[in-house]
């Protein structure tokens, strides 16, 4: 790894290219110019959605990490895809790998929306053993095993995506900043507290946003020089030259003592020998506005605070943005309503999130999230929750900082999220406390 003169991280992007997150910024249009429409009709898309999701079980026990629920209505995936089809993107290849049929089956229910005819598609990729009789060994190893449709593509750049982080973000614009620098390889980045850093690889660029030095998940990562607290870091989102990847993923294949990981392997290897340059995420170029939010949701605790986040008043997520809707598939319901339970009191919500066909039958619903179906018998309780669809609660039952797997039915006048030490016993309790009831759970 390279570093300074003075053995330190030496430069960062300049400070006017960080605005330091501020919230409602106006939004730019981007130039529809018949240079960009190029770029964009150039670029092949590969979205690296095969993970295991270790972290985030039980959720990922019976889908991968993509394809987990979130905020009542969406998939985590839906995100980078919006953010692919509002883009003007529209060659995508998905590759999928571990319990991969959950995905699968929403991709084709939610997204088959492009025209094959006119070269258009989100096609679903699952390992097609190319180069051998071996599932993907990491995300450059993925991308290898699906060499032939990169060469077939024709495109002249490459945008590398994952499939399950929660953001928006306009990628016609980092297209035109790659192409603009002439660069060889571009990495988008974000501004991270230093021990956040160490999750991520943190880069040093100079004043031209050229990157200078690469370190994945440091120990100690550099601090940027304008602010001693944050790290630049990458958040795996990438554009490389086509004929430059496919030369570097050969040469990485050939490597044995490579871990076959982009981030680790590829990028490297990248800064040293060619022109690749830094991102900055959120800037003032591009449509969409600029909230600069940007969640890696890979732990229980994570999801379940990225969730609950989309209820405050101001949401760090602007998911209102009419011209850049996160799209998804839902399917047909009846609106979300409340009637008056056994005992006559009506359902009561306070700052809540309905899907539709929510039923709340005399229950109260308190600062939670209830997906599609979810329905609440008279004088359930749920608060600081996130149910997912076809929940039923039962009469008298209460739930607090839980997380709720599709089709669980709560028992009458069971209590969850109060007694952890019991909860221990039979459900899964991340670290800072929240329950989280798998579809199989099994109740006293």
């Amino acid at each position: 790894m390279t570093v300074g003169p003075d053995g330190q991280y030496p430069v960062s992007l300049p400070v006017q290219q960080f605005p330091c997150r501020e919230r409602n910024l106006p939004t730019h249009s981007i130039d529809t110019s018949q240079m960009k429409k190029d770029i964009l009709d150039k670029t092949f898309t590969i979205v690296l959605a095969g993970g295991h999701g270790s972290r985030l079980r039980p959720l990922t026990d019976e889908r991968s990490k993509p394809a987990v629920p979130f905020g009542g209505k969406y998939r985590i995936i839906d995100f980078t895809l919006s953010n692919c089809l509002h883009s003007g993107l529209r060659r995508i290849l998905v590759l999928t790998q571990y319990k991969s049929h959950s995905l699968q089956e929403h991709l084709r229910d939610g997204w088959s929306i492009f025209n094959p005819e006119l070269n258009e598609y989100i096609t679903p990729v699952p390992p097609q053993m190319r180069t051998g009789e071996k599932w993907y060994a990491g995300t450059a190893d993925a991308i290898y095993q699906n060499l032939n449709l990169l060469e077939e593509s024709g495109a002249q750049f490459v945008l590398i995506l994952s499939g399950d982080h929660v953001y928006r973000m306009d990628y016609a614009a980092m297209l035109e900043f790659h192409a603009d620098n002439n660069a060889a390889a571009t990495v988008a980045c974000m501004e991270v507290g230093l021990h956040e850093a160490r999750g991520f690889g943190v880069m040093s660029v100079d004043r031209a946003g050229r990157i200078l030095a690469f370190e994945e998940k440091p120990s100690e990562p550099g601090a940027l020089p304008e602010n001693p607290d944050c790290a630049l870091a990458s958040m795996g989102i990438y554009v490389v030259n086509r004929d430059l990847l496919l030369d570097e993923l050969f040469r990485d294949s050939k490597d044995n003592d490579s871990s076959h990981d982009f981030g680790h392997d590829i990028l490297p290897r990248l800064i040293d020998e060619q022109r690749v340059y830094a991102y900055p995420f959120g800037s003032l170029e591009g449509r969409v506005s600029q909230d600069r939010y940007w969640k890696d949701v890979g732990t229980l605790d994570a999801y379940y605070d990225a969730n609950i986040a989309m209820l405050d008043p101001v949401p760090p997520l602007n998911l209102y943005q009419r011209d850049w809707p996160i799209r998804s598939y839902t399917a047909q319901s009846p609106p979300a309503r409340t009637v008056p339970g056994e005992e006559g009191y009506d359902g009561v919500i306070y700052n809540a999130s309905l899907a539709g066909g929510v039923v709340i039958n005399g229950g109260v619903v308190r600062h939670s999230i209830l997906s599609a179906w979810v329905r609440l018998e008279h004088a359930s309780v749920v608060e600081d929750s996130i149910l997912f669809d076809n929940v039923t609660v039962g009469a008298g039952a209460k739930l607090k900082r839980c997380i709720v797997d599709k089709h669980v039915r709560i028992p009458e006048g069971e209590s969850i999220g109060y007694d952890l030490e019991r909860d221990r016993q039979r459900f899964t309790v991340s670290e800072n406390g929240v329950v989280v009831v798998s579809r199989r759970a099994v109740f006293d």
